[in-house]
């Protein structure tokens, strides 16, 4: 009996890993403690909201468009009861995740932390400290081309005419912008990540590399909300450059990895050394035995 109770019980894991339900309640802590971050963050975005929102029309108010309803003001406009509650909201909104990014971030790196091996660990810190830093750069990059490109845009109207910009319309095309811009700047970091996997290789980067360059201009023309042709060469100019980084420390890790690690010579039937060597330890084993 003794050993039919013994035997009942969970074995511990020999990696040390937590059971399901212990993964569960931490995540359910986890995204507690994001939510009521992202929350306190919506309330300081409510709090400074006039600071925030001059900040955000200020490339509309560098449009010649922008004074054209009155003299001597920026002026930007909205047709409905709520729409200004709603604007209030969204950009609350923005402002509660950007600045209480480094608590859910953080929240997402310690719960995904432990399933991961110490180099995976490595790579992870070193991808997160690339990848706020590239976003970044994007956003700032689409906030200060944000003015020309809406007076290229603008531009186009008769002269007999008058734009009446909706405060909602402009500010999901500041927010378009700055998202498209964020995420592409993240492609090339994409690119590397996957090498590091052994998912891409250099060689196949570099086989493709006229085509990417090429799609690369082809997405800054189609994805950008005014597809103007400065917005256009503010987009792809930078992704190119990052995709050369990109290749570049693909190039330099493969060149650099030693001889056993480098299976890119095998077929697809062919199994690798470690495969072999494996196969060789279990036959050992079976044979001790």
């Amino acid at each position: 009996m003794a050993l039919l109770k013994r035997s009942s019980q969970p074995a511990p894991d020999p990696e040390g890993r937590m059971p399901l339900m212990e993964h569960l309640r931490e995540l359910r802590n986890r995204l507690l403690i994001a939510a009521v971050a992202v929350v306190v963050g919506i309330i300081v975005g409510w709090i400074f909201f006039d600071p925030v929102w001059a900040f955000i029309k200020e490339p509309f108010c560098e449009t010649p468009q922008a004074q054209q309803l009155r003299p001597g003001q920026c002026t930007l406009t909205y047709g409905g009861i709520f729409q200004s509650f709603f604007l209030t909201l969204k950009v609350s909104a923005l402002v509660g995740v950007l600045v209480s990014s480094p608590v859910w971030l953080y929240q997402i790196w310690a719960f995904v932390t432990p399933a991961l091996y110490r180099n995976e660990k490595r790579y992870s810190i070193a991808f997160l400290g690339l990848a706020i830093p590239l976003f970044a750069i994007g956003a700032v990059l689409a906030y200060l081309i944000m003015d020309t490109g809406l007076a290229i845009l603008l531009g186009f109207a008769p002269s007999d005419t008058l734009p009446v910009i909706q405060i909602d319309e402009y500010v999901n095309y500041v927010l378009i912008m700055i998202v498209i811009f964020g995420v592409s700047f993240e492609l090339p970091l994409l690119l590397v990540f996957l090498n590091i996997i052994g998912v891409l290789s250099h060689a196949t980067v570099k086989k493709h590399r006229r085509w990417v360059v090429f799609a690369m201009f082809v997405f800054g023309a189609v994805i950008t909300p005014g597809g103007d042709p400065l917005t256009m060469m503010a987009l792809a100019a930078p992704m190119v450059v990052l995709y050369f980084l990109a290749e570049f420390f693909m190039y330099m890790r493969e060149k650099r990895m030693p001889a056993t690690e480098d299976f890119s010579h095998l077929s697809d039937d062919e199994a690798s050394p470690l495969v072999e060597d494996s196969a060789q330890l279990d036959e050992e084993d079976s044979g001790s035995t």
